[in-house]
């Protein structure tokens, strides 16, 4: 879960994006889209650790496809960010929700 000061730091991020590049349907969809291409990143950077494509062989560490994994978040929240006004609160709900199904204390 993201401490106060992350979500401070996404906050940040979505006001740097949205001066940039402003926040319109188009914008969020987007962002939105934006994690297809972190996640691709991360499964690449684990085939490379697996060292799957025989051509390639072993390419990334561990370290590689963790970087990639923060991207994923980090680019989960900002999309979350921008299309809700309490991100953090959601966020919880929803772990909450999750923990609950699985047995998990939150």
């Amino acid at each position: 879960m993201l401490s106060t000061d992350q979500w401070a730091t996404i906050r940040g991020l979505v006001a740097w994006l949205d001066s940039e590049n402003g926040r319109s349907q188009q914008e969020i969809t987007l962002r939105i889209l934006k994690l297809t291409e972190e996640v691709g990143e991360a499964g690449q950077a684990w085939i490379g650790v697996t060292g799957q494509n025989p051509r390639k062989g072993v390419t990334h560490d561990r370290a590689d496809v963790a970087d990639e994994l923060c991207d994923v978040i980090v680019t989960a929240a900002v999309a979350l960010a921008s299309v809700i006004d309490d991100p953090a609160g959601h966020l919880n709900v929803k772990l909450a929700k999750i923990a609950a199904r699985s047995g998990v204390d939150a």
